[in-house]
């Protein structure tokens, strides 16, 4: 579970994001899931997108994994009037973002490609904690004892081969 103060992080390098590149027309940080992790979209559905931004990464997976590329790093689209643009976002996250046609596309990629990585390091974090909180405690008394020697059972020796047998009579 991601903390409030985590979400407001990760909502904050989304409008920093879109104040370095003003041709952006809206931010989406979303699970690899489909679900809203936070969004900066006026006029744009984010659950809808989230989800649409889900079934991309999954094609661009399997297409970066076809040909041999390696794991997903970034997904480009251009439509008639704009790009949507997705980046990896740490191991759980991706990054979206939906510009004007007349972006800077290597601005794009450059300030994506640094949020990405950003908010990638919030949400890794922040799940390694959810992680750790959920661990079982350990027991009282458990801390500095060693642990339970390794039960042993008896061995019986193998039965003699007919090999065996038949040398010692001999």
């Amino acid at each position: 579970m991601v903390s409030e103060e985590d979400l407001r992080a990760v909502l904050d390098e989304l409008h920093r994001l879109r104040t370095r590149v003003p041709q952006l027309t809206g931010a989406l940080a979303a699970g690899v899931d489909g679900l809203v992790v936070a969004h900066d979209t006026p006029g744009i559905d984010p659950e809808g997108l989230s989800a649409l931004t889900a079934a991309a990464l999954g094609v661009a997976v399997r297409i970066s994994d076809a040909t041999g590329n390696g794991g997903f790093r970034e997904l480009l689209v251009r439509g008639e009037r704009g790009y949507i643009a997705s980046y990896a976002a740490g191991r759980t996250a991706v990054l979206t973002l939906l510009a004007e046609g007349r972006v800077n596309v290597g601005r794009l990629h450059l300030e994506g490609r640094r949020s990405g990585a950003r908010i990638g390091e919030l949400l890794d974090a922040a799940e390694a904690a959810a992680r750790e909180a959920r661990r079982p405690a350990r027991p009282l008394g458990a801390v500095g004892t060693a642990p339970p020697p390794p039960v042993r059972t008896p061995r019986t020796p193998p039965a003699p081969s007919a090999d065996a047998r038949t040398a010692t009579d001999g």
